[in-house]
């Protein structure tokens, strides 16, 4: 086993026991917010372009389209009544702990790209983004997170794997932690 896979596992198992009351606290709200399931999963790219399901608490109505949030004509028109808290604060990003924890994402990698979003999964093969292991955060998200169009998004998740390393990883860990507080490019 990897340090950095070491590392994934008992800090995602950490948190999951330190967080396990505010989950709770957030899955009740989403639940009454809105009809529908509390987690959203969603099929996404893992290592080597293999689909697996993540989850998300879920911010948007159960009729939206299964589409990257960019490409939806009116995002908004979708939220639940606590999805843009949701989302501006990344509090729906607390279920990929299980994610982490399985092994089927990192704390640092690329964001892993939907199963439909063709353009970003073909960018990342051809430059060998497609072996890492996606991550909740990355290169690319504290360097403008949703506000990259894809090439750059690729370009950063490149430089990530010629860069990795334990402390880039823990710089990056440390650059998302100011990003969330500050709700830096995120999009709704």
């Amino acid at each position: 086993m990897s340090l950095k896979r070491a590392f994934d596992m008992l800090s995602s198992l950490v948190l999951m026991l330190l967080l396990a009351l505010p989950c709770l606290l957030l899955a009740l709200l989403v639940k009454c917010a809105s009809p529908g399931p509390v987690l959203y999963w969603s099929d996404r790219v893992g290592r080597g372009n293999r689909i697996f399901r993540m989850p998300k608490f879920r911010s948007m109505r159960i009729d939206a389209p299964t589409v990257a949030t960019h490409l939806l004509t009116n995002p908004d028109a979708y939220l639940t009544p606590v999805g843009a808290f949701l989302r501006r604060s990344s509090l729906d990003e607390l279920p990929q702990l299980w994610s982490v924890l399985k092994g089927d994402m990192s704390f640092v990698g690329p964001r892993p790209a939907l199963f439909n979003q063709d353009d970003l999964i073909a960018l990342r093969a051809a430059s060998g983004v497609h072996e890492l292991t996606p991550g909740v955060t990355g290169w690319a998200q504290v360097n403008g997170r949703d506000d990259l169009p894809i090439p750059d998004k690729v370009k950063l998740d490149a430089e990530y794997l010629r860069r990795r390393s334990l402390a880039f990883d823990l710089r990056i860990l440390w650059l998302t932690l100011i990003k969330v507080l500050r709700q830096d490019g995120v999009s709704h």
